[in-house]
C-alpha cells in the first residue's frame, strides 16, 4: 500500500515480534512495526518467516478496525504500511487476558481430568503475568490487585480490573461471532490492555493477530490455522515453514471478510401523517447508529388501507429482510393492519401525547388474535429492537449492540467509582 513517510523518533520498546517507535510529528502516537519473526515457548523456538510482518499487520489492522467500528475502545489509529500501524501511545498493563470457549492446550495440563473439547458457557477467563523469565505465571485477580500497578497516572484497582475482565469477554464474543460467519470456531484468545497516556483510559492495545488465538475451521482441530501448528512442529524444515505461512495467509485473507456485512436488511417506518415526522426521524437516526438503512413513508390504514397494503407489498417483493415500524397516534390502525397482512416483523412505536396518550396506547397493545406486532414507546428502543432482530444474522450489527452493552456497563462502573471517591 502507498504510504506517507513518517519521521521516527526513539525506539520505545522491542519485543519478539514487533518494535515500537515514537512519532515526533504526532504527539501521543507511536508506530508499531511488525517483524518477520515467529516464536513459541517464550522464544525457546524462533524462526524467520518471510512475509509474516505484513500478514500480522494486516490481521491486526482488520481486527482492530472491526472492534473500533463496533464501538470498543482500542489504541489503533490507522494502518500505515504493509508492515506497520499507528497507535495511541499507551503504558502497557503487564497482563495477558485469556478467554476460552473450548478447553484445549495448556488449560488441560493445568486442569487434569477436563476433557479436550469441553465447552465453557459462559466463557472461561484467565490471566497471566507477563514475565518471560518465569514463563508468564498464571495470576489471580487478588494478585493483580495486590500488585497495585500505577501506569500513566492511573492506579489499577478493582474498577480497572473489572473493566478489563468484562471487556475481554465482549471482545472475544464479537470476534467469535465474526469468525462464525466464515464457519470458523474461535477456540480461545489472548489480549492485552494499556493506559492511553493522553486520556488516561484503559484501551485494548498491543496486537491481535494469528499468534493471539486458536482458530479451528468447522470446529475441527485437525484443520487448525493458528500458531499452534508452528508450536506442534517436531522439526522445523523449509517445507514445514511454508505450511505455517500458508495457514497465516489463509487467516489474513479471511479476516478482511469479517468487515463485510452478511445480511442487507432495512427498517421501513410507516407514519399515519406528516405530524408524526419528528418521531419517525428519531427512529431513522437511531437505526443509522446501528448501521441499518431506514426509509420513511406516509400512509393511513384507516383512510387508505389499499395504499398501505400496496406500500407493504413494495417492500416484500425484493427479497430484502425488512422490519416494519408503525408510527400512528390516536387510534393505531397501521400496526395491526400490517401485522395481519405480512409475515415480516412489525413494531408499533406510537407517539404518545400528554392528553390522550394513556388511552391511545391501548390501540397498540390490545390486538386481535393472530397478530404478533410488539409495542415499544421510545424511538431509540424501537430502533434497538430492530437491530436485535437483524443482529441474529448480521455480526456487524450484533457487534455494535454488544459493544453498547459493554460501554454502558463501564460508564455505570466508573460513575459509581467517582461517587464513592467523592463520599470518602
Amino acid at each position: 500500500m502507498a504510504t506517507q513517510e513518517l519521521k521516527l523518533g526513539d525506539k520505545l520498546n522491542e519485543g519478539k515480534t514487533k518494535q515500537i517507535f515514537a512519532l515526533p510529528d504526532e504527539p501521543g502516537h507511536v508506530l508499531v512495526q511488525s517483524k518477520d519473526q515467529i516464536t513459541a515457548g517464550n522464544a525457546a523456538r524462533k524462526d524467520q518467516m518471510e512475509g509474516k510482518a505484513a500478514i500480522s499487520n494486516k490481521t491486526t489492522s482488520c481486527v482492530f478496525t472491526l472492534l473500533q467500528q463496533a464501538g470498543i475502545k482500542t489504541a489503533f489509529v490507522r494502518q500505515h504500511s504493509d508492515t506497520a500501524f499507528v497507535a495511541d501511545h499507551c503504558e502497557m498493563i503487564p497482563i495477558e487476558w485469556v478467554c476460552r470457549r473450548i478447553a484445549t492446550g495448556s488449560f488441560l495440563k493445568r486442569n487434569p481430568g477436563v476433557k479436550e473439547g469441553y465447552r465453557f458457557s459462559p466463557v472461561k477467563m484467565e490471566m497471566f503475568f507477563k514475565d518471560d523469565a518465569n514463563n508468564d505465571p498464571q495470576w489471580s485477580e487478588e494478585q493483580l490487585l495486590a500488585a497495585s500497578f500505577d501506569l500513566a497516572g492511573l492506579h489499577i484497582g478493582r474498577c480497572e480490573v473489572d473493566i478489563m475482565n468484562r471487556s475481554t469477554v465482549a471482545i472475544f464474543e464479537v470476534l467469535e461471532k465474526a469468525w462464525a460467519t466464515q464457519n470458523c470456531t474461535l477456540v480461545d484468545m489472548k489480549i492485552e490492555f494499556g493506559v492511553n497516556v493522553t486520556t488516561k483510559e484503559i484501551v485494548l492495545a498491543d496486537v491481535i493477530d494469528n499468534d493471539s488465538w486458536r482458530l479451528w475451521p468447522a470446529g475441527d482441530r485437525s484443520q487448525q490455522k493458528d500458531k499452534q501448528v508452528y508450536r506442534d512442529l517436531k522439526e522445523v524444515t523449509p517445507e514445514a515453514m511454508q505450511m505455517v505461512k500458508r495457514n497465516f495467509e489463509w487467516v489474513a485473507e479471511r479476516v478482511t471478510l469479517l468487515l463485510e456485512s452478511q445480511v442487507s436488511g432495512r427498517v421501513v417506518v410507516l407514519m399515519g401523517s406528516t405530524s408524526d415526522m419528528a418521531h419517525s426521524e428519531k427512529i431513522r437516526k437511531a437505526c443509522s447508529s446501528h448501521g441499518i438503512p431506514c426509509f420513511l413513508r406516509v400512509t393511513s390504514a384507516h383512510k387508505g388501507p389499499d395504499e398501505t397494503l400496496r406500500i407493504k407489498a413494495e417492500y416484500e417483493g425484493d427479497d430484502v429482510p425488512t422490519v416494519f415500524v408503525a408510527v400512528a397516534g390516536r387510534s393505531n390502525g397501521l400496526g395491526p393492519v400490517l401485522s395481519g397482512n405480512t409475515a415480516y416483523p412489525v413494531v408499533n412505536c406510537p407517539p404518545i401525547t400528554p392528553d390522550w396518550g394513556a388511552q391511545d396506547v391501548w390501540s397498540s397493545l390490545r390486538m386481535p388474535s393472530g397478530l404478533g406486532c410488539t409495542t415499544v414507546l421510545s424511538p431509540d428502543a424501537a430502533a434497538q429492537f430492530c437491530a436485535q432482530i437483524f443482529g441474529l444474522k448480521d455480526h456487524l450489527i450484533w457487534a455494535k449492540l454488544r459493544a453498547s452493552m459493554l460501554n454502558t456497563w463501564i460508564s455505570l462502573k466508573q460513575a459509581d467509582q467517582k461517587l464513592q471517591a467523592c463520599s470518602l
